[in-house]
């Protein structure tokens, strides 16, 4: 496992794969499986996992957290940067610092929480987890509310930040005010697009922020490394050719749920049996299943 300290330059080497996590059918994490998975994407020539709210670490059991991060550190092949998630409750990540930092992980995602926060509060809580966990975190934006530019880049200037990822979702990626302000009171190479390849060439070309994050490079990873190399050499063509082979499989997860999906995808398409998803969320019906198989077993065809 890659546990050097993170830079820009690493961020951007490499498409950000945010994979499901296999459990059995009770529910325990599953070496074998995660691993074959794992296999899968770095196959693909991506060596960068972020296992966040795909891998449903928002409920993790307290009970199980170091034993799952021990799978993951062992799984990953030696140049993978691997960064697990904490939270998203303050009491809970608090805890989990304890635990996380006993890792080598360079990092660790902390997971928003939605509801029961101020602006002022998440910083101080963000801080304070840095603080305990000692090193630098991954924010986390995924909505309005939750904190703003400002906060953030307070955190950065004070070190606490590793890497931003950013995941307002937008239906005009391009008419975005928080990302505009967020590129003028951060530096862009600390900014991650986080919604996958459909927003990711709005956000690296015209806001020129630092790589992206993908849950379809798990079906397709070199097909998702080919659309980082567009992206990165300014060939926006080919870039939004392959866009468009990522669409079908992402228009189900927008249109069903992004997280159970994915999770299911990667076993229509034949590339791990991740077995049941983790309450409080569930399965798809035999109709999802069925179209979401088409779609995920077209994708990987096009690896």
């Amino acid at each position: 496992m890659d546990t050097r300290p993170i830079t820009s330059a690493r961020l951007a080497s490499s498409v950000i794969a945010v994979p499901p996590l296999a459990r059995d059918a009770s529910e325990r994490v599953l070496k074998d499986e995660n691993t074959r998975l794992i296999r899968h994407i770095e196959a693909g020539g991506v060596d960068i996992l972020l296992y966040g709210g795909n891998a449903n670490f928002y409920h993790i059991r307290p009970s199980e957290y170091a034993s799952t991060l021990q799978i993951l550190a062992d799984a990953a092949g030696p140049k993978t940067l691997v960064v697990p998630s904490v939270g998203p409750a303050y009491g809970m990540s608090m805890d989990q610092a304890a635990i996380a930092k006993d890792f080598p992980f360079p990092t660790v995602m902390v997971l928003p929480h939605q509801g029961l926060s101020t602006f002022a509060g998440v910083e101080t809580g963000l801080r304070r987890f840095a603080e305990k966990y000692g090193r630098p975190i991954v924010v986390y934006v995924k909505q309005e509310g939750y904190v703003t530019p400002r906060e953030v880049a307070r955190l950065v200037q004070d070190g606490c930040v590793s890497w931003i990822k950013y995941a307002i979702v937008r239906e005009n990626p391009a008419d975005d005010p928080f990302l505009k302000e967020l590129v003028q009171q951060v530096p862009p190479s600390l900014i991650v697009s986080g919604i996958g390849e459909q927003p990711a060439i709005v956000h690296l070309r015209d806001f020129k922020i630092n790589g992206f994050t993908s849950g379809c490079v798990c079906v397709a990873p070199a097909l998702s490394a080919k659309f980082l190399k567009a992206c990165t050499t300014g060939n926006w063509a080919e870039a939004e050719r392959i866009r468009e082979q990522f669409r079908p499989l992402e228009d189900l997860r927008n249109g069903i749920n992004p997280i159970r999906v994915l999770h299911e995808a990667v076993r229509l398409a034949g590339i791990s049996d991740m077995g049941p998803i983790l309450p409080l969320l569930s399965g798809l019906n035999a109709k999802q299943n069925e179209i979401v198989g088409r779609a995920a077993q077209t994708l990987v065809s096009l690896n």
